[in-house]
């Protein structure tokens, strides 16, 4: 069961020589001092390629010059489907102008079994672009390392803390890299924005889970992708699992607004880049 490519020549090229070319220029911009060794889970921002791929760079320059994961664990939210729990793409792969990225079906399985919040839903990724927008950083920095692809529903807490318990479950023992698709605040003047996400940039670096949970929690559902990030869920439950699969510092490594890139400040939108892992030994 192949996933077809939705916005490769819209969002981002769809030629591959183009496409490399433009991610590996973001990931040399972004390499930086992190101080985390080794890398658990990175949170990375998912617009078009032009607008956020810059603020991409520094999430997956992070994981650069590491050994290659067992498999990379995608969590976006979901932007066209309503649906409850968490929707996995359990087998084959998923195409990109770069090659494509098989699906690692064991640990798919295993989190089928490990929590009734996953479950066998493909339908929710076919228009999907929250997890489309990291394949190519991970096709050119991992080329053949398998994925497993998961897009959230509702954004409940008994969702985001189940689906946290799962990951931990079916990633025990192995060397797996979890992505968090999210970008935060939504069609805010530049101003604006940079308050509410500056805010919400503090609690991810101080690696507190449950401050971002509670920070999504002050606003309805409906306003929560607006005031503070579209995947909140996926973010808390990165988090969450990457605590207990032994992450124990947060670094945030860029904060940016498509106004950055448009000039337009009238109206952006918010992206992060951050990673979860260990210290390096002194």
């Amino acid at each position: 069961m192949r996933r077809r490519a939705a916005v490769a020549g819209t969002w981002y090229p769809g030629d591959p020589h183009q496409l490399a070319s433009e991610v590996d220029r973001y990931l040399a911009a972004g390499r930086t001092a992190h101080g985390l060794d080794p890398v658990v889970a990175v949170l990375a921002p998912h617009a078009g390629l032009m607008y956020s791929g810059g603020t991409a760079g520094f999430a997956y320059a992070a994981l650069g010059g590491a050994p290659p994961p067992d498999a990379v664990v995608l969590v976006g939210p979901s932007h066209y489907v309503a649906f409850d729990g968490v929707a996995l793409w359990p087998t084959g792969a998923f195409d990109t102008p770069l090659g494509s990225l098989p699906v690692q079906e064991d640990i798919a399985a295993a989190l089928l079994v490990a929590t009734p919040v996953v479950q066998d839903l493909p339908a929710a990724h076919t228009r999907e672009h929250s997890l489309e927008m990291q394949l190519p950083f991970i096709a050119r920095l991992f080329p053949g390392v398998p994925i497993v692809p998961l897009v959230m529903g509702y954004q409940e807490r008994a969702t985001i803390v189940g689906l946290a318990d799962a990951l931990v479950e079916a990633c025990a023992g192995r060397r797996v890299v979890l992505v968090a698709s999210t970008d935060l605040s939504h069609f805010f003047d530049a101003r604006t924005a940079t308050r509410l996400d500056s805010h919400v940039a503090s609690i991810v670096g101080e690696f507190d889970s449950d401050g971002l949970l509670a920070e999504l929690e002050r606003y309805p559902e409906g306003e929560r992708g607006r005031f503070v990030m579209c995947g909140g869920g996926p973010a808390v439950s990165a988090m969450m699992a990457a605590r207990r699969l032994g992450a124990t510092r947060a670094a945030v490594l860029q904060r940016a607004h498509s106004g950055d890139v448009s000039g337009d400040n009238d109206r952006v939108v918010g992206y992060l880049a951050a990673a979860f892992g260990g210290s390096r030994p002194a």
